[in-house]
């Protein structure tokens, strides 16, 4: 469990940040860009839970938002290399394979798609939007620290399954795609 009393420490101060197993890097690092990414993507989730109001997938999204927290833990611990670590928290098949199943839950409901669409629609789309971009942000960054350092497979799936989840939710936040805006290719020539 966390106990946090205290919220400052000034060990970043000269722009180094703490991993997991006590290790520092720079805070620009690319394993900390994707742990930024991650938070960002899970504060636009905050956001979009809020658009959404009383709806039963909210449970989903707060659901996903424990996840993003675990995902950030999974990234800030270092994979040694050839060593069991049955201590550290890590984003399992189990968590993606729950993003695929609400997939297939809401987009059995959908129309196919005969466009690609715009982010919008109603409020509460425009904002599941807003974080789907962001969720794809935190994927590459991901992806962009897993060609440096060693990271967990499952946690870039996660990802990569989290920005579809969230592309198929703003089509059914707009009446189950109804209200989708359409691209027009070349409308505004």
């Amino acid at each position: 469990m966390v106990k946090l009393n205290k919220i400052y420490t000034r060990t970043g101060d000269a722009g180094t940040t703490g991993l997991v197993d006590g290790s520092r890097l720079p805070k620009h690092a690319s394993r900390m860009q994707a742990v930024g990414d991650v938070d960002e993507a899970n504060s636009a989730i905050g956001l979009a839970i809020i658009a959404m109001g009383a709806r039963p997938e909210t449970r989903w999204l707060t659901t996903i938002q424990n996840d993003l927290f675990d995902l950030g833990a999974d990234l800030a611990t270092p994979i040694p290399e050839g060593e069991d670590e049955p201590w550290a928290l890590r984003i399992v098949a189990s968590q993606v394979k729950r993003l695929e199943d609400e997939i297939d839950t809401m987009n059995a409901e959908l129309a196919p798609l005969d466009s690609f669409i715009l982010p919008g629609g109603s409020h509460a789309a425009a904002a599941v939007h807003l974080a789907r971009a962001i969720a794809r942000r935190a994927e590459r960054s991901a992806t962009a620290a897993a060609v440096e350092v060693a990271l967990n497979p499952q946690a870039l799936a996660y990802l990569n399954r989290l920005s579809d989840l969230l592309f198929v939710l703003a089509r059914r936040l707009n009446d189950n795609g109804a209200g989708d805006v359409k691209w027009v290719p070349g409308a505004s020539r």
